[in-house]
Order: C-alpha cells, then structure tokens, then sequence
C-alpha cells in the first residue's frame, strides 16, 4: 500500500543524481590516485599527499554542514536550490580541471597547487548534502529509503569500480583523466536544473517552516554520534583490514577484483533494505545491519578460505548500505521540514570525521604498530556492535514515546 495522500518519488530523479553521485565519486578516486604525482610535479614532497588528504577532510567537515545550511536557505528563499548547487559545482569543476596544470607555472606551482585543491575540495561539498534535499522536498517520507537505495547506487558503483580506475589510469597524463571527469561531471550536474523543474510541478511534502537549529542538534547528537562510531568501523573494515585478509589467500594482483566484492553486497543489499526500512522503521534497520556488519567483520577476520571470506565481506557490505541508506532517510526526518540540508550536512560532517581519523591512524602508522593491530582487526566488529546497540535503543525509545502520544 503507497500513501495516495502524498507525493510519490519520481524514480527518474533519484536516478539522475545516481549518475551524479558516480561521477562525483569518480572525480575523488582520479583525484587519490593523481595526486601523489601532481604533489611531484608540483615541487612538493609526495610524503605531503597523506596531509593534504587530512587536510581535505577537514574542509569536508566544515563545508558539508555549511552548504547544507546553504542549500536550506535557498529552498527557503528563492524555493529552487538547484542554481546554488550548479554555480558551486561550476566553481569546483574548474579548479579540478586545473589542478594538474598548475605544475607548469614554476615557482608558484606549489601555492597554486594547494589553492586549486583547497577550492576543490570546499567546493564539492555542493554535491553533498544539497542534492538529497531538493529531491526529498518532493518525496513522501516512505519512499525516502527508496530514493536513497537509488541515489547511493551510483556511489557504490563508483566505489566498486576505483580499483580498476587506479591500474586503468595509473600510466596516463593526469591532465586528461582530470578535464574528462570535470566535464562530465559538470555536465550531469547542470542537468539537476531540468531535474528540479520536472519536480517543482510536484507539490512539496510540507511547508518550509525550519525549526530552530537549537531543536535539531539535541535530538540528532546521539544519532550522529552512533553514525560515527559505524563509520568508522567501516573505514577500518574497508580502508585497514580487507586488503591484507584477501592476500591471505590472494597474490596481490588479485586484489582489484576482489576488493569490489564488498560494494557489490552494498548495492545488492540496499533496495530490499529499504523495504524492510518502510516496513518497520529505519532505527531498527540500521540495529539489524549493523549487527550483521559485525558479524562479516568477525568471520572475514577468521575465516579459513577464500569462499568464507569473500562471502562475509559481501556480507558486511551489505549491512553498509543498509545502513546507509537507512542513516540518510533519518536524517532527512530529523531535518523535516526546512532543515533537511542541515540534518545531512551534518551525517556528511560525521562521514568526513570516521575517514579523517582512519587517515590519521595511518598517518601516525598505527596500522603498523604491533600494539594496535589487534585492536584495529576487531575494531569494526566492536564499533558495530556498539552502534548496533545505541539504535536499538533509539528505536525503543521512539516506540515509546510514539505509544504514550
């Protein structure tokens, strides 16, 4: 049974900025894989490549709040956020663009480098949050798992694809990966005008009246604080723990085939994900998968073959894009109506936080260390589990509160 009273998802949409997302995600891996040599090229250190990578997601952290804001104020006062998001993009795209010419100006070429990646980067943030709110001004509050599972299918596909990317584009002048991905990518971003004007002959779902940002930050902080603690096991999982328990039974040059494995499980995973989440809430969806997730955590840890393991990592993928599909539909709840940007901008922030502190570990080589590796083996299955208790406490507690109103 659909809910006739409210607009349903226009599938096209939440496609469309699937394809966005993939190129978004693409733009990100060319970038990883580039820039040690760009930072060469540039007359800088290629040691300086994991401290610019931190100091990326520090301006994520800030940025994806702040253009979440952004993109609430323009729904608010100009009732279309699309140009905001295609005129930030524009900007990015173009200092993407440029960022491997920057090599040839000579003694400017490292400040410029850093400039042209600073401005990339708190620029992008446009493609973040800003997105998911203009789709789900017009979505019905059940069919957002949906519309996540669809729009985070282009983010999975970009993650499954990135190791084939790096072995493709490992030898190629940076200069023409670069401009072809910024190109394309601002061309399927400057189709979100024509995307918003087929949605706003939709009625939106509610008025636009924002509650005071004093009212959504208390009852997200423990949601948000939950979030962290399941991203970071899955950087731990993905970025620390899959590579070396595949070379267990795997040479090396197998790994780009293998590693896809987990997004493979996400991308599967999602979509009767969203049913289950439409069906009994998605607090209870993000408990069961994270517990899940724990449990392909622990089995790839010990498993004895590479069947076992590749199984349990399809496995623990799946239970991160349940979760992730189910994180988003909350958040884009809590921020229902007119704080919608906000409320993802800050999972996104949260998002930045788990990759800047697994990016710090290896940066400070604690992945290295005899005395944390350990801990950083069972480090998703505990942070799961954690995680996977906190929301089954917060569904309990909104089944009760929602049974005393």
């Amino acid at each position: 049974m659909t809910d006739s009273s409210q607009p349903q998802l226009p599938r096209g949409a939440a496609l469309y900025l699937a394809v966005v997302q993939f190129f978004f995600v693409t733009t990100w891996t060319i970038y990883v894989i580039y820039l040690p040599k760009l930072l060469a090229a540039a007359g800088l250190p290629a040691s300086y490549t994991i401290w610019i990578l931190l100091l990326d997601q520090l301006v994520f952290m800030v940025m994806d709040v702040v253009m979440g804001i952004a993109a609430d104020r323009a729904g608010r006062m100009l009732g279309r956020i699309g140009p905001l998001i295609i005129a930030v993009t524009a900007v990015s795209c173009i200092a993407f663009l440029l960022i491997p010419h920057a090599a040839f100006l000579g003694s400017a070429a490292p400040a410029v480098s850093l400039v042209l990646i600073l401005a990339w980067a708190a620029t992008s943030s446009a493609l973040r949050a800003p997105p998911w709110v203009l789709l789900s001004k017009y979505a019905a509050a059940p069919s957002l798992p949906w519309m996540n599972a669809l729009a985070l299918s282009g983010m999975a596909i970009g993650g499954a694809l990135a190791p084939y990317l790096g072995v493709t584009l490992r030898n190629l002048d940076p200069r023409l990966p670069f401009a072809v991905s910024s190109l394309t990518l601002f061309a399927a971003t400057a189709g979100l005008v024509w995307v918003e004007r087929a949605l706003a002959r939709r009625p939106t779902v509610g008025k636009l009246s924002a509650p005071p940002l004093g009212e959504l930050l208390p009852g997200m902080s423990l949601f948000l604080i939950a979030c962290l603690l399941l991203a970071l096991g899955f950087q731990i999982h993905t970025a620390l723990n899959s590579a070396p328990q595949y070379l267990r039974f795997a040479a090396p040059d197998q790994l780009d085939y293998l590693l896809p494995v987990f997004w493979i499980g996400f991308n599967v995973a999602m979509f009767p994900g969203a049913a289950l989440a439409r069906r009994f809430g998605t607090l209870p969806v993000i408990a069961a998968a994270a517990a899940l997730g724990a449990g392909g955590a622990a089995v790839s840890l010990q498993a004895q073959s590479i069947d076992i393991l590749i199984a349990a990592q399809a496995l623990a993928g799946g239970a991160w894009g349940c979760i992730m599909m189910a994180c988003f539909s909350t958040a884009l709840a809590f921020g229902r109506t007119g704080r919608e940007g906000t409320a993802l901008g800050l999972l996104f922030g949260m998002l930045a936080v788990a990759t800047f502190s697994r990016m710090g570990a290896v940066a400070a080589q604690l992945n290295k260390a005899p005395d944390y590796v350990a801990l950083l083996a069972w480090g998703p299955v505990a942070l799961w589990l954690v995680g996977a208790v906190v929301f089954i406490g917060l569904a309990v507690t909104r089944r009760v509160r929602e049974a005393t109103n």
